[in-house]
């Protein structure tokens, strides 16, 4: 029996992010969240959990400011 493993598929470039990554952060953050995306998704085998934690490495260097724009904390 042969056990089927899903795979993700990595992001290779910026243009390839989703929508609301790309029209929301800025460039460094979007390049934070590709890396950290990739490597979750190699680690947990699992898109939603992948994107979590690329969102999470986001949230480490960035924020949200009054304006709801993100900006480098």
């Amino acid at each position: 029996m042969f056990s089927r493993r899903n795979t993700i598929m990595p992001y290779n470039s910026l243009k390839e992010l989703p929508d609301g990554v790309r029209d929301n952060l800025p460039h460094h953050a979007q390049e934070i969240y590709k890396e950290a995306f990739n490597s979750a998704s190699d680690e947990y085998q699992e898109e939603a959990t992948a994107h979590k934690v690329a969102w999470n490495a986001v949230k480490t260097k960035y924020k949200k400011d009054d304006n709801d724009n993100w900006v480098k904390k």
